[in-house]
Order: C-alpha cells, then structure tokens, then sequence
C-alpha cells in the first residue's frame, strides 16, 4: 500500500497542503517509509495563523476554568492511547519502547500540570496604594502563538508549549519535526476529540519556508522552538527583528563530573545512561565525562564495560536498550564526527562503526563510542554531536572540573556525582548550566520548574514550561483605580 500523505490541521479540519514537495518520513530501524510529509508553504502557515487569529478572541474570553477543562479532557485521552502514542514515536524515531513511554509520560505530565492554569495564571492586587487608590495586577493572554518542535522527542516537546499557550488564553500554530510528524499528528487528532474550538490549535508541516514565516508574520505575537544552537540563534534573531517574543533552546555539550567519593557502581551506570539513552539525541544527554582525580581509571574502566554491554537494534523488541539515530544523513554526521576524533589525535578506547548492527543496510545504526586523551581545541569537544559518543577528560580537583565544564560556549545540563554535600553546592553555585542535576545523569526538571540552558544553549529570557510557561504566554498589565 502506498503511504499516506499527511495532512495540515487547520481551523478544525485537516486540510491538504498547498506545497508540492513530500518527503518521506522513515523507520529509523528498518528503513521502511511510514508517510509522506508536505513541505507547506507560506499560503499554508498564513491560513492556519489567520483561523488561529479569528478564534482568539473567543477562546480569551472563555473563562480559564472552562479552558482549563479541555485539558483534563485531552489528558484523560492521552492516557488511554499512551501505549498507541508510544508504538508510533518508536517507529518514527527509533528509541525503545520504554524511552518512548517516557517520552509520551513526560507530555502528559506538562498537560497535567497546565490544567491548574486558573490558578498559576491569577494575579495580585494591593488596596491603598495611594490615599483611596487600589492597585492591581492581571496576566492576560496575547494572541497567537507558535512553536517549532524537534525530531528527538516527538510526543513530549509540543506539551511544553501547547497546553499553557491555549489554557492562558491564545491560540496556537504547531510545526512538527518533518522526521516525526506522526506523534503530533495522533495528538491532534486526540484534541480534536475533546470539542475545542476550530482554530485554537492549528498543525503546518514543512521546513524552514514554514519556519521563516511564523517568525515573520505579523499576527504570531511569539515562538518557541527547539533544536540545534544555529537554527536558535537565526529563530531568535528573526523573531526579535520582527517585534515577537521568543523562547529558542539550542544545542548542549552537557559535562558529567565524576568525585572520587561517588558511589561508584551506580554512578557509572547512571552516566552511561545518560550518553547512551536514545542513542545519545538528547538535548541533556551527557557528552563529556570528568573524572576527578583517582576516579578517572574508575570511570573509564565502568564505563567501558556498562557501554559494551549495551543491546543495539531496533528498539521496538523488548531485548534493545540502544536504537539507531535518526536517519541515514544523521548517521553519516556522527561517523564524521568520529572520524575527526581520531584524526586530531584522540583516542579511541571503543569505536562504535565497528558494532555488528552498524553494518545494516536498513537501519541507521551506531554502537556505543568512547574517546580519551580529548583536548579542548578539537571538534568532538567543542561542537555537539548528538549521537552515542562520549569524551573522557581528567581533572586534578574539583575546581579543575568546574573551570573545564565553564569553559564550553554551551551551558544546557550538567551533573555531578559525590556523597559530599559540600562539593555538590559548590558546583551547582559555581558551574554555568542552568539545568544542574547531583546523581542524576539527566537533570531534567518535572513540569512544575523552568526548562532552558543558558549561554549558547538557550536564546531568549524566559524558558519554557512550568511557571515560565504562564510567564512566557500572558502580558502582565496594571490597573491602578481611583473612584470619586
């Protein structure tokens, strides 16, 4: 049978798409073609921020309970279907189906934290600021939003930015990743079913094209996107040029610090973790690993034996911990980048294009990589790779550490492993990542807190979901009265 062509969801319907251009979107593990996706055009993204437009100023002035209940319905259905969402993000991306629940939980999570909306979104009010004058002041939503997704967590990165855009108020226009439209798509088609109102959430897929033109049409009052720090930075330069608001997460080269004081055992599986979970294409994915002093052999002598005992392949059966990376061009990047290694003079303690599954015609398939003897200036240590490849570092103390992981343009996540409360304060005070984790290999914060790095990890001021996400989709106005 031939593959579907997806479809735009636009103004309650889904809608073909003016753009002539299909790509095809791909099983990462077996190569087979799953759907078409359309490269919309400027007439497409113009139409779906038009029906997001005329549905405003109904939806604003819905009450935020009542908006509020549309979530608590699309929650109840993506818990239903959550084993359906994950069965098509691992066929679209490749992670293992335990990667891909999570994946999808932490989506419902950020539905489920946006639910109590009406009562982040209140404001505060102070009688008598002045003799008979009460002052106060009110969120209020904006418009229209958009957000641009990424490919490496289909369900979970739209819930960042969906749930709090409309339960504020606004109404929102979604591009998908063009590798994985089809979690979003079965998303959509689950909101679809909760009775929202046509236009407050609108789906174009495409490219760049559709890219360019959220940032640039007049009636979008703010973006979100997430991906590499280049694409950020031109998100971010477009949408300040054009008078919008902006939230644009970029790229990471994430330090793990390993103390000699750390529980040893745990400590070097959890970072191998941390590397190795769906194939490295993390945004706080650990990159470089620090051991400090004595703990360096011991780190990566662990690491070395948790990384081959790693089971690489297609990550719908229940046996694989490691998938394969994206697609076939992704793949070729990251042997490049392995390949750079080795010519600027690292070492290589385990080569990953030797891994028997890297040898499969269909699937883009990596094993685990590990470099040492890495210096600062070469290519593997200053750019992101994203992808199962990991750098080893020594440090003489902590202090050492703290300077090489401040040393990085990057500053998305960091960990530290230590049983000394001491040195874990003194990291989390002193190293420049905004997202720090102790003992935890991916430091990524629940729902209730901000997500976003800092440096060249994230472009913007305020981050994303949490109360950042009321933050970042209401206009905060005061009212100062005065009655004679």
């Amino acid at each position: 049978m031939a593959a579907q062509t997806l479809q735009n969801f636009i103004n309650g319907q889904w809608v073909a798409s003016t753009g002539t251009t299909l790509l095809d979107v791909k099983n990462p593990a077996t190569g087979e073609v799953l759907a078409k996706v359309p490269l919309s055009t400027a007439k497409d993204v113009d139409a779906a921020v038009a029906a997001a437009q005329k549905a405003f100023p109904a939806w604003r002035t819905t009450p935020p309970v009542q908006r509020a209940r549309f979530l608590f319905k699309f929650k109840t259905l993506l818990d239903q279907h959550k084993e359906e969402l994950a069965a098509i993000c691992n066929s679209e991306h490749g992670k293992t189906i335990a990667e891909s629940l999570n994946d999808v939980g932490r989506g419902i999570e950020n539905v489920e934290h946006a639910c109590g909306t009406p009562a982040l979104m209140m404001g505060s009010i102070l009688e008598d600021v002045n003799n008979n004058i009460d002052c106060a002041a009110i969120r209020q939503p904006m418009g229209v939003f958009a957000a641009i997704a990424p490919f490496n967590f289909p369900p979970m990165v739209p819930m960042w930015f969906l749930p709090y855009a409309i339960a504020t108020g606004n109404t929102f226009v979604l591009k998908p990743s063009e590798q994985v439209p089809l979690s979003q798509k079965r998303m959509f088609e689950l909101l679809a079913q909760t009775g929202l109102p046509a236009g407050v959430v609108n789906l174009v897929n495409g490219g760049k094209d559709v890219v360019d033109q959220l940032c640039t049409n007049k009636d979008v009052q703010g973006v979100s996107f997430v991906g590499s720090s280049p694409v950020a930075r031109h998100v971010y330069e477009l949408c300040g040029k054009n008078g919008k608001r902006v939230q644009a997460l970029g790229g990471a080269k994430n330090y793990l610090v390993v103390m000699p004081d750390a529980v040893m055992d745990k400590s070097v599986q959890n970072v191998s973790d941390s590397i190795y979970g769906c194939a490295g294409q993390r945004c706080l994915a650990g990159s470089i690993v620090i051991g400090v002093g004595d703990a360096y052999d011991k780190v990566r002598d662990g690491l070395l034996a948790a990384a081959k005992a790693i089971v690489v392949g297609n990550g719908a059966k229940s046996e694989v911990t490691m998938g394969p990376v994206i697609s076939a061009k992704h793949k070729d990047k990251v042997l490049s980048y392995i390949q750079a290694g080795v010519d600027e003079g690292a070492k290589l303690l385990l080569d990953g294009r030797q891994h028997p599954s890297a040898k499969d015609p269909n699937g883009n398939f990596l094993g685990p990589t590990i470099f040492e003897g890495v210096k600062v200036d070469m290519r593997i240590m200053k750019e992101e790779i994203f992808g199962p490849v990991v750098c080893l570092m020594k440090a003489t103390d902590l202090d050492d550490a703290i300077a090489k992981v401040n040393a990085t343009e990057f500053a998305n996540a960091s960990s530290i492993y230590t049983t000394s409360g001491k040195a874990a304060r003194e990291y989390a005070y002193k190293a420049h990542p905004a997202m720090m984790g102790v003992n935890i290999g991916v430091a990524a914060p629940m729902a209730m807190f901000p997500f976003g790095g800092a440096k060249a990890s994230f472009f913007g001021d305020v981050k994303a979901h949490g109360a950042s996400g009321i933050e970042f989709y209401t206009d905060k106005k005061v009212v100062i009265t005065r009655w004679f």
